[in-house]
């Protein structure tokens, strides 16, 4: 019975070609136009670069600068030996101005050490105390005002407290003694006018300050523990280096049993994670507030917390018992396919077997995308920091002229120090009124898009690279005597050489749709405040809608690509044509190029499960390996999660090419099907034990569905 899919709904099927031998050498160049626009865009790419470069700074983002602007620390600069900033009310810091303007509302000056003694000036300026005082006060301070005039003008902070630096910054020195949050050593101060107050109130508004720190401490945390556990952690990914590499070359000559080892692999990683996750949940059965729910604890910056909740392990179980059942159901119902796709994959570790340098391909793909990744973060680094200080008027109570631009060394002068006798004058953000200034914003958009056309054209040309080595391979009539000399090395070649034009196409499309939705993400993020429900929903259904457009676009490029790589068309006619010999082999591609994609991910799952497991009992001290042992850590996870989503990385790495190299052969098979039909005249170019398998499910699909319209 003839597949009516065959005809003219999804174009005519490929005529038989006695000289047609694989990837055509004898091509031309695609997408021209395209490609111009693309060296374009590079030399405009690169004229941002240089233009950030010149008027950035990067030292506006990495260290502290005061209340006029002039930075921490820094060599070459009269705080050169002042590296700590210092917060004359550190309880403004709560405010949120600090949310709308970055900076605190309190005057900020850089002195050499943090404070380590309670103190007020009253006290202070009539005794031997004031020159360790005067060191807190603004630069070139000098004592011939009241004590109401110097607090009054912000010459001097009202009282000095205990003070730990962090980042740079000093924040009040808050710890826990008997269960009383205090400060320092002291519980008491004296005020401005003489009077013992309890140090309650300065603690409650330096908890209030650190609310707004929480995430910077969280943060140093997590740098703390990359500093003493880095190099455990590329040994870890250097495991799962050994293991993916170790995976590929056993699946090259045990393609069966090792796909069938890997699926009862995962079983059992998954069933050993259930089995603890139940251990944990036990033991901490009838412990002291073991029993707090997730939603009664909170978000805490101490996620060690959380794992003294028999909850937490309860929901870790659950996860794993749904993806363990998940994976069992999949199996169960695909396993005639799983049979199927292990034959994809035998002839997949045979191509890769005569084109092993594909497996270090990954690696120039990982170097051309780090190249784009730096030169994106370097320029919007210096983008962003290419800005003028901008002075603004700070008040503490309402104010006519709070907020205006201010200059410095005019201000106590100014009509606006009289109208607003309490403001300051301070160092509020890097901006400017230039037309560079007014443009930054499309230059740092501008700069997106270039990264994600440049990184998506990268990943297109590894594809078509990959693609075209394959393709030759499947298309040598006699393997691997007919297999041309170094076709990786040829398929590159021709990628550059032919059809820069055309991955410069492709990965175009791609990046106005990822930059369109990052567009709407900020959007998003902008309307969250709004309460209206229509713009939300809206929102919400075009983010969706760009999601799976781009999925789609990811899905017929990688396809377009593969038939670029064959046939040296342009890209929209090997997208037609690739679109249109997927939807003649709909059924195969639903049901047998997904199943790979699910091995594949099966085994990605091991390698990441076993680095995990093993990273995970390491770090929490319960192996050592030989007379090391883990470094004391804030957080174990930080270098276990850092272990398993780089073993993903990096497993992915591996399977990619695996993965091109399937789906390759599979369009090549859909290919070789139409253009030829088994004969002595017409041979099939797949090797006998492919074609055994697929030939006789594809009768057994066609039986059916004659059964069917029957």
């Amino acid at each position: 019975m003839v597949d009516e899919r065959k005809d003219g709904a999804y174009g005519t099927p490929q005529k038989y070609d006695p000289t047609f031998k694989g990837p055509i050498y004898n091509r031309g160049c695609t997408d021209v136009i395209c490609c111009v626009f693309l060296l374009l865009a590079i030399v405009g790419y690169v004229a941002v670069g240089i233009i950030a470069w010149t008027h950035g700074d990067p030292r506006k983002v990495i260290y502290p600068t005061d209340s006029r602007g002039e930075f921490c620390g820094q060599k070459g600069t009269k705080n050169e030996n002042k590296p700590f900033l210092f917060y004359f009310n550190i309880v403004k810091c709560a405010s949120p101005l600090v949310l709308l303007e970055f900076q605190c509302p309190t005057p900020q000056i850089c002195v050499e050490k943090c404070p380590d003694r309670y103190l007020t000036y009253l006290n202070a300026h009539r005794s031997q105390d004031f020159e360790y005082y005067k060191q807190f006060c603004v630069p070139g301070f000098q004592n011939n005002k009241g004590v109401a005039e110097v607090l009054r003008d912000g010459d001097c902070p009202a009282v000095l407290t205990p003070s730990k630096p962090l980042a740079q910054r000093c924040f009040p020195d808050i710890h826990s003694h008997k269960g009383v949050l205090m400060v320092g050593n002291e519980t008491t101060y004296e005020d401005g006018h003489g009077f013992r107050k309890n140090i309650t109130e300065l603690v409650e508004g330096a908890k209030k300050a650190n609310g707004v720190l929480e995430a910077r401490q969280l943060a140093m945390r997590i740098f703390e523990d990359y500093t003493v556990s880095w190099y455990w952690i590329i040994i870890g990914l250097v495991i799962a280096m050994v293991l993916s590499l170790l995976f590929i070359v056993l699946l090259r000559f045990l393609a069966g049993i090792m796909v069938w080892v890997m699926i009862v692999m995962v079983i059992l990683v998954l069933g050993y994670g259930i089995f603890h996750c139940y251990m944990e949940y036990a033991r901490l059965r009838g412990e002291a507030g073991s029993d707090i729910s997730l939603v009664d604890l909170g978000f805490q910056t101490d996620l060690r917390v959380y794992l003294h909740l028999r909850q937490t392990w309860m929901a870790f179980m659950i996860i794993l018992s749904i993806l363990e059942v998940i994976i069992i159901l999949l199996l169960i119902f695909l396993r005639k396919r799983i049979l199927i796709a292990i034959a994809l994959i035998k002839e997949a570790s045979r191509a890769v077997g005569y084109v092993m340098c594909s497996l270090l391909y990954p690696l120039v793909t990982f170097f051309l995308l780090c190249l784009c990744i730096a030169y994106w973060a370097s320029t919007a680094i210096f983008l962003s920091t290419s800005n003028e200080a901008v002075y603004k008027i700070f008040n503490d109570t309402a104010c006519s002229v709070a907020g205006k631009t201010c200059n410095p060394e005019t201000f106590l002068s100014s009509n606006e120090s009289r109208l607003c006798p309490g403001a300051h004058c301070q160092f509020a953000f890097y901006g400017g009124e230039s037309t560079y200034h007014r443009a930054l914003l499309g230059l740092q958009i501008f700069n997106a898009f270039m990264f994600f056309w440049l990184a998506n054209f990268v990943l297109a040309l590894g594809q078509v690279t990959l693609a075209g080595a394959f393709a030759s391979y499947y298309w040598a009539l006699n393997k691997p005597d007919d297999l041309p000399a170094f076709p990786l090395f040829s398929a590159f070649g021709r990628a550059l050489r032919y059809h820069t034009g055309s991955l410069a196409f492709g990965s175009l499309i791609l990046a106005i749709v990822q930059i369109i939705r990052v567009i709407l993400e900020y959007l998003d993020q902008r309307l969250k405040a709004a309460e209206n429900k229509f713009a939300k929903f809206l929102m919400t259904c075009l983010k969706c809608c760009f999601w799976c457009l781009e999925k789609f676009i990811r899905f017929l490029n990688r396809n377009a690509y593969i038939m670029i790589a064959i046939y040296g068309t342009n890209f929209c006619t090997s997208a037609r044509n690739a679109f249109f010999l997927l939807m003649r082999n709909i059924i195969r591609v639903a049901v047998l190029d997904k199943v790979t994609d699910f091995l594949f991910l099966l085994g990605k799952l091991l390698i990441v499960g076993s680095v995990g497991i093993l990273a995970f009992f390491f770090f929490t001290h319960r192996i050592r390996i030989v007379q090391d042992t883990a470094p004391p850590l804030n957080y174990y996870w930080v270098p276990i999660l850092t272990v398993i989503v780089g073993s993903y990385l990096i497993a992915h790495g591996f399977f990619s090419v695996y993965g091109m190299c399937v789906d390759t052969l599979f369009l090549c098979f859909c290919e070789d099907l139409e253009r030829n039909d088994g004969s002595q005249e017409r041979p099939y170019f797949m090797s006998p034990q492919l074609r055994d398998i697929l030939l006789k499910e594809s009768a057994e699909e066609e039986g059916k569905r004659g059964e069917v319209e029957e």
